[in-house]
């Protein structure tokens, strides 16, 4: 399983970074990426501590990498925080998307995908000239196998398997029992109207792909 948003204690997260990489060691992972809730207010102070979380690999047979959600962020403020993200060290930068559940501002799905980042987490009602952004930027659109925010994965698998936009499947991990298997994550993207090739590619080659660039 190669997980590429998860949450520790560091925002909203039940588990502090060692146990959220033992747990996913155990549940079988071979990559995480622990991806905070980040904004203007906290960046700073989650990418400074989240460096240490690396000398984890040393004692479990997984890939960290070292990461944040930019979260609720007005759309005009993206794009900085975005740059200030990737100066401070952050490998993964997921922004979090129009999900249908939250007051998530308008047009942050058009300003992320627009940007320097790798994944736009449940986005929602997403229109197809942002899928097709989202492509052209080589931007991963998220299915995700969180409650809620999972009611338009349809939508979003549809709408990517349309314009060949790259999908990922990821947790959106906040306590132990959101970790979930290689079965699992398969069973979600079939679920959300992927073949069986699509559902290899967004739990198998795409994650992969990802992480070989980083």
């Amino acid at each position: 399983m190669i997980d590429l948003h998860t949450h520790s204690t560091f925002s909203d997260g039940e588990l502090i970074p060692s146990e959220l990489v033992r747990r996913a060691f155990v549940q079988g992972y071979t990559a995480i990426a622990i991806t905070d809730h980040a904004d203007f207010t906290n960046i700073e102070h989650i990418l400074s501590c989240m460096k240490n979380v690396k000398s984890l690999e040393e004692d479990c047979n997984i890939k960290i990498f070292i990461g944040v959600e930019l979260t609720h962020v007005p759309p005009g403020k993206i794009p900085l925080l975005v740059k200030k993200a990737r100066n401070l060290g952050a490998e993964i930068i997921v922004v979090h998307g129009e999900t249908t559940v939250e007051p998530v501002p308008q047009g942050t799905n058009h300003t992320a995908v627009s940007l320097d980042i790798d994944i736009l987490a449940h986005p929602g009602l997403i229109t197809i000239e942002d899928v097709q952004l989202a492509k052209d930027n080589g931007i991963c659109l998220e299915i995700t196998s969180r409650n809620g925010h999972n009611r338009t994965n349809g939508h979003v698998a549809r709408l990517a398997t349309e314009t060949g936009a790259s999908l990922v499947v990821n947790t959106d991990t906040h306590s132990p029992h959101d970790l979930i298997t290689d079965d699992i994550a398969f069973k979600v993207a079939m679920g959300a109207g992927l073949d069986e090739n699509g559902a290899r590619r967004a739990t198998i080659s795409q994650p992969l792909n990802l992480i070989k660039t980083l």
